[in-house]
């Protein structure tokens, strides 16, 4: 924390008044299922991200991103989306939706720093959404609730970017608790907390550092939304349903030959994985993390074969991973087309695990980043100390 204040004090002449930390997040099952008002399981993780805030006498907004040393400018009666702004729209985003639910803002200067590779499925957008709604929060006195909070930073880049995006990360970096994993109900937000008590064993996160897949995986999870949203409107014409959480496979089955095949497989993965993420959570709260882990196998398989979002680079990481004796199972997470691999791993095999991998850079040409997942509680506030 000495850091991000030493820097702030150097750009803008003042220290901060406020400083907020939110973690990134890893999605443990229900992959692809939150736009289909499914279920999923995700955790936070010991990688943050850092916002520290002061108001300015002014209108302006100035933000620095430390770490790379890029700075963006604008005022509070100039928020729109620019392209050539990138991260800092997400900042903009978040004050714009303050303003449309009826709160005033004032300039303000900001300093952002992290350590969440973004792009990899980690939550890196989400974390700085949050952060920086509850850093806003605490500066101005809103008073938000975490409803409210979570409002702000997904509709930042939902609505105000434009992304193809649901809550969920932006949900489980705010609510989100140390050593404990959020099963979350999409359709109803319900949420239930899971303790991570895992033995033995340890969530370990491998990033394939594939480049340059956000442009493809926009695309392409935009077509699978897409698809999803046809094939409903197929089966609503026997079956009343608003979305795929309201159809089982038989239903499914029922439009062979009428449903394009692809699309039929791209349903059956949602509805799959919706009940793999119940099931899931029975089985994390009952600690049979071997039936947990042949789940994540399972989710990958389906992932790969039927959503086709996976890509050679995951794929070997999952298949060198499930080949070795004390892994009880892995599968991609994320969007897909690169990002990262979650596996669930005995600590005794860690560094036979970390030697098994060695061999994907000479293949690939990329080196895999490996390191344990903590979860750690969800956004705070961590200046002033309360």
């Amino acid at each position: 924390m000495d850091g991000i204040i030493a820097r702030h004090k150097t750009e803008y002449n003042s220290k901060p008044q406020v400083i907020a930390s939110a973690p990134g997040i890893l999605n443990l099952m229900g992959e692809h299922t939150d736009y289909n008002e499914g279920c999923v399981i995700q955790t936070t993780i010991n990688r943050q991200t850092t916002v520290a805030v002061s108001v300015r006498r002014d209108n302006s907004l100035r933000f620095l991103l430390a770490d790379s040393d890029e700075k963006k400018r604008t005022t509070v009666p100039n928020l729109k989306y620019k392209r050539e702004d990138r991260w800092a729209n997400y900042l903009k985003g978040v004050l714009f939706e303050l303003v449309n639910m009826g709160y005033t803002v004032k300039g303000l200067d900001v300093t952002i720093s992290g350590d969440i590779v973004p792009g990899i499925g980690l939550g890196a957008s989400a974390s700085l959404e949050v952060a920086f709604t509850a850093a806003v929060n605490e500066l101005f006195g809103f008073e938000l609730e975490d409803s409210q909070l979570i409002q702000a930073a997904s509709y930042a880049e939902a609505t105000f970017i434009g992304r193809n995006t649901e809550i969920t990360d932006q949900f489980v970096s705010t609510i989100g608790r140390k050593d404990q994993a959020v099963f979350l109900d999409l359709r109803s937000l319900d949420f239930e907390y899971l303790p991570l008590d895992l033995n033995e064993n340890k969530i370990v996160i491998v990033n394939s550092n594939v480049p340059g897949t956000d442009t493809v995986r926009e695309a392409e999870l935009l077509e699978r939304k897409e698809q999803c949203s046809e094939c409903v409107d197929y089966l609503n014409k026997k079956k009343p349903g608003r979305s795929l959480r309201d159809y089982t496979v038989e239903d499914i089955s029922g439009g062979l030959g009428l449903l394009p095949e692809q699309i039929r497989r791209i349903c059956n993965h949602v509805i799959g994985e919706t009940q793999r993420s119940i099931d899931a959570c029975d089985a994390i709260k009952s600690k049979n993390f071997e039936l947990f882990g042949r789940m994540l196998n399972r989710s990958h398989e389906s992932l790969r074969d039927n959503y086709e979002v996976s890509c050679p680079e995951l794929d070997w990481l999952v298949k060198r991973s499930q080949e070795m004796d004390g892994v009880l199972g892995s599968r991609m997470t994320g969007g897909g087309f690169g990002g990262c691999t979650v596996s669930l791993i005995e600590s005794r095999v860690l560094d036979k695990y970390r030697e098994r991998l060695q061999e994907y850079e000479h293949i690939f040409g990329f080196e895999p980043e490996i390191f344990i997942c903590e979860p750690s509680d969800g956004v705070k506030i961590v200046f002033p100390e309360n």
